[in-house]
């Protein structure tokens, strides 16, 4: 009989839930995900894809820029009127001095342009984008003793270059 009161009892005592441990984890856990998410810093820069319905009625612009980024070299053209300068490489890396330096007096002659094309072959690597990109959007410049950065092209689009045909 005792056995059978001593079931009972013990059915009916209420769960204790320790929860000390979770709360020993979120202390610690909640301040250093705030720590290091101030420490995270994202750099988006906003590219226009072209689109295939393109309106027709618009006015075209004065000029097409696009820059062509081939395995051995730099093309800079114009899309309707075709190949305006080729920079070659120097020391195996391109050279972009020399293309926002040609950018700037693009640039002079065209002030209201804002977009430019990158056009790259496949084997062109990532980072060599990022630094064209670069060049293209942007250049440094010297203003009484300060170094400031002026606007380029900054709207960039970027697609596959054409494939070169070698007679």
């Amino acid at each position: 009989m005792m056995r059978s009161q001593w079931r009972k009892h013990r059915k009916n005592d209420p769960a204790e839930l320790n929860i000390t441990a979770f709360m020993n984890l979120m202390v610690i856990l909640v301040p250093f995900l705030l720590i290091t998410a101030v420490f995270s810093r994202l750099a988006i820069l906003e590219l226009n894809l072209p689109s295939s319905n393109d309106q027709p009625d618009m006015v075209p612009e004065t000029i097409q820029l696009e820059v062509i980024l081939r395995a051995d070299r730099i093309e800079i053209g114009e899309r309707n009127l075709g190949l305006m300068t080729v920079l070659p490489m120097v020391e195996e890396t391109y050279d972009l001095f020399s293309l926002t330096e040609y950018l700037k007096r693009v640039k002079a002659k065209y002030p209201d342009k804002l977009d430019a094309t990158i056009l790259l072959e496949p084997d062109v690597s990532y980072e060599v984008l990022v630094q064209v990109m670069d060049a293209v959007r942007l250049f440094e410049s010297d203003q009484d003793g300060k170094l400031i950065q002026a606007e380029l092209f900054p709207e960039i689009s970027i697609g596959d270059a054409p494939v070169l045909v070698r007679s």
